[in-house]
């Protein structure tokens, strides 16, 4: 059986379970990491292909068609 990371108590009731804190250093990369993910995925479905396309061709503009229209985005 797996190891708990919390300890049951013996002769007590109705204890409540603690969750383990953690640091918010630990947190901070991760947030900035998926924080510009998602703003360059924004930018695919939202600005590619138009004035600032980065990449030539229908390609980008083809795969996140779609998500264009389902987030409100004028495309054609």
């Amino acid at each position: 059986m797996a190891q708990s990371a919390v300890q049951p108590t013996l002769g007590t009731t109705g204890s409540t379970a603690v969750p383990a804190k953690l640091p918010i250093g630990a947190i901070v990369p991760w947030a900035v990491f998926f924080g510009i993910l998602m703003l360059v995925l924004l930018y695919f479905v939202g600005a590619e292909q138009g004035a600032t396309a980065l990449l030539s061709g229908e390609g980008v503009h083809e795969f996140v068609h779609d998500a264009r229209h389902l987030l409100g985005f004028p495309c054609h």
